[in-house]
């Protein structure tokens, strides 16, 4: 080869080298991958939760089978009657399948009752019927259950109605089978008819918020004639040959023979207005369907809710995670109403014990649920949110007093003024409109009057206090009062915007300097919230590390930050942005600290908190829940990015251990379903979502106006959590926040993620979100005095 074509050649080479170079350094551009499919009910774990106990929550949930926000829901029970951990994961034995209305194990049960199915030797007491099972050979879906009871060769299924279900157990060869029905204890009755092949009878069980005559009828019909029927009395004494028995804990006992692989079916409904409504429901929900028919219809009643918000991601587990927690959310509140013979909405009042025309929801527990649960309401299911606001009115009409905590009727537990939240939040949301001017007088008897609340946790605990010195009083009786009087100024907020936008001026001016009695807990010497004596001087000694005391189930760090509607109030309070800042940072990281005196022991929060290596950020509980987006407010919204992610990734998976502390009516897990889709609603009752980053690829909302706004995020690889830009319809949007209205009005969010902070994005003044002392300009109200 001669030099001219060695040059050629190498010139060749290296610019096929250089050509390769190039190939190898551009990077490629890859799509994401939509991994969801179809059916969204396949991602939902309902076992999520349940691996839980009194020392150690995980969700404290149980696996509910039911359909959305139904009347009942149905569970399989590991635990002793009365427990209120009815279903831990750890547990190996099952002794029935009850229906329930348990919204949380700390308030427990009422009007439950279950089935089990037992073969051979008659063992019908909860504790010898009960059989080991394996999680091998157990399937939960919202739609349906199934379970292998070892002990009797029997495999039970389930599918759920709103107020009933249909069960089929699949018999072995058996001279003996049996489906015992237990009707519990506080007060049952059962009563068989062997020709109609059919039980009736009532369940009293509760643990208060109950008139007198409270009865959760029943009416289950099976499609086998009985061979043996046999009752039994209080402490299980067996009355053989029996129809009928009552008395404070009694049950049915209805035996036949059965081939192997023979199945039994029984269709069962519920009432609590009287036998011939269970009648009606069971006749209307359930009527002439089959086992498959029956769980279809719950299938296509679940998956018509899931399917309003659609994700697209190549991440299936994240996916689990977030379609289970959104089965979380759309199960309370619960309906509590029923539908007569004219198909007439009517209830029975846990309130007065009567039965009376118009909505009725129940346990919920609003000090939770006001901070993410009812905002997504106003945001997903506005008609939804304005048929509880109905039954709120109804609630004050029954009762004279709103709801704080009901299950069924008012219970005495938990602090807070929040039902107004919920109110306030509705109405300016076009929510509430209807029963206005009741709801409006509830809530101002709420903020003013002391005499004659049935519970402590209804009304105002302090209320003469508060409104006389503008704080609840450490010294006078009256615990958690630093934590009560935060929640009333925001309380007071809100009754200041509600007031506003009805035009009463004067109420308006009233509640908006109470809003600001926040300021009167706040210890500059410390720079923490701290409770105030009766003659002014804060409370001595003081630790803002313990727990409870002034405060509810959490310190003056969880706490301090509970000034949702004027955080720029707050900052100036600890000495501007940067310290504002720093405070942020200590929370969480510092070691997880605490003090236990108040209780004497370590309670499950405290736990719940010291495992999870995030300082003294509690997340498992529900008042620092808001707290990672308050860098938005201090021109360093990078942190809220960096912590929310940290918070999913860590806290959050569709696993039986997949919460980080109580999961309570649904709000834990709306703080997921909001902080993945890329914001949160720091402050009901204002319209704005604060942002955080968006966990998935895409998500579309369809709004119950017909339209869909969705979010979509570019770049969004692993460890991409960090935001760039936003866009809104295409236009860059240099906020930390998005209205309501532009979600409502649909249209497409999006964001450019990458994996470094920019320091330099939505970090003015005007891109903060809402505070009162920045924000309002209604700085003299007409009438007002």
């Amino acid at each position: 080869m001669n030099t001219l074509s060695k040059y050629y050649l190498t010139v060749a080479v290296l610019l096929a080298g250089c050509s390769a170079e190039k190939s190898i350094e551009k990077p490629i551009e890859k799509s994401p991958v939509n991994l969801v499919k179809e059916n969204l009910v396949q991602y939902v774990n309902p076992l999520m939760g349940t691996d839980s106990e009194f020392s150690l929550s995980n969700g404290n949930t149980y696996p509910a089978i039911t359909k959305p926000w139904a009347m009942n829901s149905w569970t399989p029970m590991t635990a002793p009657i009365g427990d209120g951990w009815t279903y831990k994961y750890d547990d190996n034995k099952i002794r029935g399948i009850k229906q329930t209305h348990q919204p949380s194990p700390w308030l427990n049960d009422y009007g439950a009752f279950a089935f089990m199915p037992i073969t051979g030797e008659l063992k019908f007491s909860e504790d010898d019927r009960a059989s080991w099972f394996s999680h091998k050979a157990e399937q939960a879906s919202p739609d349906y259950y199934r379970v292998y009871l070892a002990d009797h060769d029997v495999v039970a299924e389930l599918a759920p109605s709103d107020r009933g279900a249909q069960f089929r157990f699949t018999f072995p060869d058996a001279e003996r089978s049996y489906i015992v029905l237990d009707a519990f204890k506080k007060g049952s009755m059962v009563k068989i008819f062997p020709k109609q092949r059919k039980v009736v009878g009532y369940a009293r069980n509760n643990h208060g918020g109950v008139p007198d005559n409270f009865h959760n009828y029943f009416v289950a019909v099976f499609d086998k004639d009985f061979e043996v029927t046999h009752t039994w009395h209080d402490d299980y004494t067996l009355k053989a040959d029996t129809l009928e028995n009552e008395g404070d804990h009694v049950g049915a006992i209805l035996g036949f023979k059965t081939k192997r692989g023979e199945q039994v079916n029984v269709k069962v409904a519920s009432s609590f207005i009287s036998l011939e409504q269970a009648e009606l429901n069971l006749q209307r929900e359930i009527g002439a369907d089959n086992f498959d028919e029956t769980r279809a219809k719950a299938n296509e009643a679940w998956q018509q809710e899931l399917s309003k918000i659609r994700i697209e991601d190549s991440n299936i587990d994240n996916v689990r995670t977030f379609y289970s927690s959104l089965y979380r959310v759309l199960q309370f509140p619960r309906k509590f109403f029923e539908y007569d013979a004219n198909n007439q909405i009517t209830h029975y009042s846990p309130y007065n014990g009567q039965v009376l025309p118009g909505y009725m929801f129940t346990d919920n527990g609003f000090w939770d649920t006001f901070r993410a649960v009812f905002p997504f309401f106003n945001m997903m299911y506005p008609e939804l949110n304005s048929q509880i606001m109905q039954g709120l009115a109804n609630t004050y009409k029954e009762s004279g007093w709103l709801p704080e905590w009901a299950s069924p009727g008012h219970r005495g537990v938990m602090i807070g003024s929040n039902s107004a939240i919920n109110i306030t939040d509705a109405y300016l949301k076009g929510n509430a409109a209807t029963d206005i001017d009741t709801l409006y007088a509830a809530v101002l008897k709420n903020a003013e009057i002391n005499e004659g609340r049935p519970v402590s946790s209804v009304g105002r605990e302090g209320v003469d206090y508060y409104n006389k010195l503008g704080y609840v009083p450490y010294d006078v009786g009256i615990h958690e009062n630093a934590a009560r009087t935060l929640e009333y100024a925001f309380a007071d907020f809100n009754l200041y915007q509600l007031a506003k936008k009805l035009g009463k001026n004067e109420d308006a001016a009233k509640f908006k300097a109470r809003s600001l009695n926040y300021k009167n807990l706040f210890d500059p010497e410390t720079g923490w919230m701290r409770g105030k004596n009766a003659d002014g001087s804060f409370q001595s000694p003081f630790n803002p590390l313990k727990w409870g005391d002034a405060f509810t189930e959490g310190n003056s760090l969880h706490y301090t930050w509970s000034v949702f509607h004027d955080i720029e109030g707050l900052k100036q309070l600890m000495g501007g942005t940067e310290k504002f800042a720093a405070k942020l940072d200590a929370v969480f990281d510092m070691p997880p600290l605490f003090d236990d005196s108040y209780y004497g022991f370590t309670i499950h929060e405290i736990r719940e908190m010291q495992i999870v290596n995030m300082g003294n950020y509690a997340h498992g509980n529900q008042p620092i829940q808001h707290m990672a987006y308050l860098y938005n407010y201090a021109s360093q919204p990078w942190k809220t990015q960096q912590k929310v992610r940290e918070v999913m990734d860590s806290l959050y998976s569709a696993t039986p251990d997949g919460y980080c502390g109580d999961e309570d009516n649904g709000q834990t897990s709306a703080w997921y379903v909001f902080s993945s889709i890329g914001f949160y609603p720091v402050t009901p009752g204002v319209d704005q979502y604060v942002f955080g980053g968006p966990l998935f690829d895409k998500v579309s909302l369809q709004l119950e106006n017909g339209n869909t706004f969705e979010i979509t995020a570019k770049n969004n690889v692993e460890n991409n959590k960090y935001v760039q830009k936003t866009l809104l319809n295409g236009t860059p949007h240099e906020k930390t926040w998005l209205s309501y209205e532009a979600v409502q009005q649909g249209g497409r969010l999006t964001f450019e993620m990458s994996d470094t902070p920019n320091v330099n994005w939505a970090t003015d003044l005007n891109a903060y979100p809402y505070s009162m002392s920045l924000h309002d300009t209604t700085n003299d109200l007409k009438g007002a005095k």
